[in-house]
């Protein structure tokens, strides 16, 4: 029996107070703001792409034609939908391990006594202050023909002069700069949790670590990595969703044609092109909207099973 049921049968009410009624109403009051919000702008919105998606949409008529599953089943035929999906899984699972794995270990060593770690501290985590679109062209101009890092590949003599790689617009190259781009924008962000973290972590587990003879590897692994894991989580989730949603890098890197031929077309971009382009499919493109939302929440699902469990703190 509850603290307050036990209150309300020694003084013989049945009910709430009306002091409780009161902060109840007080309550529900302040969140109906917040909840109006979300009501319109999330929940009706979903109800509405999930409506779209059983219908063929003409935005240039406004007439909406009852399909029933077809474009389900579309979804499955479509070669094009298969490559974004493809591509995004891809980039998910390496720019996931790799930023959640560099973020991890960067913020060990940030959180160690060494020197100049407050300045790098403030100089590594400039990257989270840029736009996505700026840091775009910036990768871009680096990844060119002429760019620094065919120069730098021809100094040191692995490309021939005058021999550049065509990062760009080469179909095997062009999703790996997304991804280094990506990493190399995420990782401080990440870091920053990891190591505001690492500041609440007692210090009495690394002196029993010590007493037991353990190494600066085994208490990296047994102390640090277990204490971390709800930041962890947090972070993979983080990660899952946003690389699966990836869409502003993909779409300047490629114009918004997700060339070179489809490599660098996301899920994301998808989805744009069919709403917004010459197909005009947005019956279509909230399909493929609905599928991606529910691959995000399985894997999201199932990484958070996987790494569900209790904190050594």
């Amino acid at each position: 029996m509850s603290g307050g049921t036990q209150a309300a049968v020694k003084t013989g009410r049945k009910g709430p107070t009306k002091r409780q009624l009161q902060e109840w109403r007080q309550g529900y009051l302040f969140l109906a703001p917040a909840v109006i919000v979300v009501g319109v702008f999330i929940g009706l919105s979903a109800l509405f792409v999930l409506y779209l998606s059983f219908h063929k949409v003409n935005l240039f008529t406004d007439t909406y034609t009852f399909v029933a599953l077809d474009n389900y089943k579309r979804l499955f035929t479509d070669e094009i939908a298969r490559k974004a999906l493809m591509n995004s899984l891809s980039f998910a699972i390496v720019v996931i391990p790799c930023q959640t794995i560099i973020a991890l270990v960067v913020a060990s060593v940030l959180n160690g006594k060494i020197r100049g770690r407050y300045a790098f501290r403030t100089i590594y985590f400039l990257p989270t202050l840029t736009s996505s679109s700026a840091l775009t062209l910036i990768f871009m101009f680096m990844f060119s023909v002429t760019g620094p890092i065919n120069m730098m590949l021809i100094k040191m003599g692995v490309l021939p002069v005058g021999e550049g790689i065509n990062f760009l617009n080469d179909p095997s190259f062009a999703l790996k700069v997304i991804m280094v781009m990506n990493i190399w924008s995420t990782v401080p962000q990440y870091t920053t949790m990891y190591l505001a973290s690492l500041q609440d972590l007692p210090a009495s587990l690394y002196e029993a670590a010590d007493i037991d003879g353990a190494g600066t590897w085994k208490k990296f692994t047994s102390v640090t990595v277990p204490y971390l894991k709800p930041i962890t989580t947090y972070v993979l989730l983080t990660g899952i969703i946003g690389t699966l949603q990836m869409f502003d890098q993909a779409y300047i890197f490629s114009n918004g044609s997700g060339g070179p031929a489809n490599s660098t077309l996301t899920v994301s971009l998808m989805v744009y092109r069919y709403a917004f382009g010459s197909n005009n499919a947005m019956g279509y493109a909230s399909t493929v909207a609905i599928i991606l939302a529910v691959v995000i929440m399985i894997v999201s699902f199932i990484s958070e099973k996987l790494n569900a469990s209790e904190s050594l703190y």
